[in-house]
């Protein structure tokens, strides 16, 4: 999936997927009307470069947002984003063919040096937790909307040890719920995505004994269905009745929701529960003055906390070689950190809008992006 800018009235492209006619008039609209230049920082009114990014489809829904936002505040420069999935992203963004990415897992050890060599240093390296948003556990079965799972019956679900939805490990945590007698069908993504990444960090932190695989982004079982990108598990879970699968929560449409067990209640996938985990998390240290990735609280027992949860980072650089460039991703970087962005990508996405807080340690980061040299 392709967005790409390309006017002051923002016109959306999304390549093989379409776009809400209501978000292309809420870009029009935007444009047409008097916006706040804060938005986009003062870089804005004259950015004028093409940039490209690349990575997670999660982010589709919000960047189609920022993308048209920042159309009224940029009207002369153009972003594109392709959501080809996080490990596609952060490919591209090392070997330098984007000039920023969208990653659900921050860069791993091998590429954070990557990182470093293209963007000119250590410290110079941003990511920065500009989305966040609940993982849910979606499924399909006939006349069931709702269901709560413990993190041990949701990972013998997809690890395969439960292989019928009337089993009596979903039995007891579901009174009251008619239980179909329907085979389970696990989909998972095909794809290198940190999606997945999130997903199995959290079967593995808080259902160890029942899941030992390592988390990874390539999802490590064999016996499942599998479909690329979120769109793809969405509509492959969406087709097939006793279904379960794993999905930005702003992209799980109509399908049922599972509420995780957390301590001694079941909490439902809503961007406010994310955001009360995020905020529970501390930040990694030692990746660079300009990195803001943590490490996120996936054991929690806290009341009113979703721990499915995935944090996905917009990657850049400090310094880029043409001024123009430059000029431009900081333009879009304020813009997607404003609360302006963060509001527009909310009423489109559901995700977590960022504190005031959090504002206040990213701005200076992104403030900081210049010309090399």
């Amino acid at each position: 999936m392709k967005i790409v800018r390309h006017s002051a009235c923002a016109r959306v492209v999304a390549v093989g997927l379409a776009t809400s006619g209501a978000l292309l008039l809420a870009g029009c609209g935007a444009a047409n009307e008097s916006a706040a230049p804060a938005a986009g920082g003062e870089a804005a009114a004259s950015a004028s470069a093409s940039i490209a990014g690349a990575g997670a489809t999660s982010q589709q829904a919000a960047m189609e947002a920022w993308v048209a936002g920042f159309s009224s505040v940029a009207p002369d420069a153009t972003v594109s984003y392709d959501a080809q999935g996080s490990g596609a992203g952060r490919t591209q963004f090392v070997d330098g063919a984007v000039q920023f990415a969208g990653s659900d897992s921050a860069l791993n050890d091998e590429q954070l040096p990557l990182a470093q060599t293209l963007c000119g240093g250590a410290d110079n390296v941003i990511e920065l937790p500009l989305y966040v948003s609940p993982i849910a556990v979606i499924f399909n079965l006939p006349g069931v909307t709702e269901l709560k799972l413990s993190p041990a019956t949701i990972a013998k679900l997809f690890n395969g040890s439960i292989t019928n939805w009337n089993d009596p490990a979903i039995a007891a945590e579901n009174a009251g719920v008619t239980l179909p007698d329907l085979a389970v069908t696990p989909v998972n993504r095909a794809d290198d995505s940190g999606t997945t990444e999130n997903f199995t960090e959290y079967l593995s932190a808080t259902a160890p004994a029942d899941w030992t695989s390592e988390p990874d982004g390539v999802w490590p079982l064999s016996g499942g269905a599998s479909a690329q990108g979120t769109s793809g598990v969405v509509g492959l879970v969406g087709s097939g009745a006793g279904s379960i699968g794993y999905a930005d929560e702003s992209q799980a449409g109509e399908l049922g929701k599972v509420s995780v067990q957390v301590g001694t209640e079941y909490v439902a996938p809503t961007a406010e529960a994310a955001a009360a985990v995020v905020a529970a998390s501390p930040r990694v240290e030692g990746k660079g003055a300009a990195n803001f990735s943590v490490e996120l609280a996936r054991d929690t027992t806290e009341a009113g906390t979703y721990p499915v949860v995935l944090v996905s980072y917009t990657l850049a650089c400090t310094q880029y070689a043409d001024a123009a460039v430059a000029d431009t991703v900081k333009a879009f970087l304020t813009y997607i950190a404003s609360d302006e962005g963060q509001q527009a990508a909310n009423a489109n996405a559901g995700n977590a809008p960022i504190t005031d807080e959090q504002r206040a340690q990213f701005q200076p980061v992104i403030d900081s992006i210049a010309a090399a040299g």
